[in-house]
């Protein structure tokens, strides 16, 4: 019952992360940047925001947004973390599904606990991977934009990456610990168990003989 509860929080902990690194994928308010000052330029509605995908200009009444399409030219800290946050959002699409296949109320067949077990595991460490990508994402995306740019603050995407990381991250070690755990203990009540047989199935021959033997004796 407790590792099913934990199997359960880690599944929901890394759902909310593996959505948290979707929405920092998908959005361009990573970074906002001023010329001349943070407070200086919301006053002369000269903000800028930059992402991944995409340059955009933010004033009063107005958000435009300009596609960086060139992708040869483009610095490699925005390609990398295009191909990071693309891979950890791929990724989560499996180890969702792997998750949910080895629920205790989901059975397939006669399918071993065991196998349940392995499959946790394999989709505890795909969310782990997850929050790796996001990581190095959300790390070395404002480091390269500020040695390009100079001043900047973090914006709504980059948090929203940096929470995501941290679920993924504790939701995969939640369901890879619980699960080792529970295959560990079930390896060994089933060596338990074999032991167990063995020693009635060596304690018959001798009473087999004594019957023998006593017949013997009578006759």
């Amino acid at each position: 019952m407790a590792n099913s509860c934990l199997q359960l929080s880690g599944f929901l902990i890394t759902c909310i992360g593996w959505l948290g690194i979707v929405i920092a994928a998908a959005t361009n308010d990573w970074v906002i940047m001023c010329k001349y000052g943070l407070n200086t330029c919301k006053k002369m509605d000269e903000l800028e925001a930059k992402g991944p995908w995409a340059d955009c200009v933010i004033s009063t009444g107005l958000y435009h947004c300009i596609s960086l399409t060139q992708i040869l030219d483009l610095p490699a800290y925005i390609q990398t973390t295009r191909a990071l946050m693309i891979t950890g959002s791929i990724l989560g699409l499996p180890a969702v599904g792997m998750i949910l296949m080895s629920m205790p109320c989901i059975s397939l067949g006669n399918e071993p606990q065991a196998s349940k077990n392995k499959r946790t595991i394999l989709g505890g460490v795909l969310f782990l991977i997850v929050a790796l990508c996001g990581m190095v994402s959300t790390v070395w995306f404002p480091i390269g934009a500020h040695q390009q740019h100079g001043l900047m603050s973090f914006g709504f995407s980059l948090y929203t990456g940096w929470v995501g990381c941290i679920f993924s991250l504790l939701g995969g070690c939640i369901l890879t610990c619980c699960s080792s755990e529970s295959s560990s203990s079930s390896h060994s009540y089933q060596e338990n168990n074999r032991f167990y047989y063995s020693k009635q199935g060596g304690g018959n021959p001798p009473a087999a003989a004594s019957t023998n033997h006593a017949k013997s004796a009578h006759v």
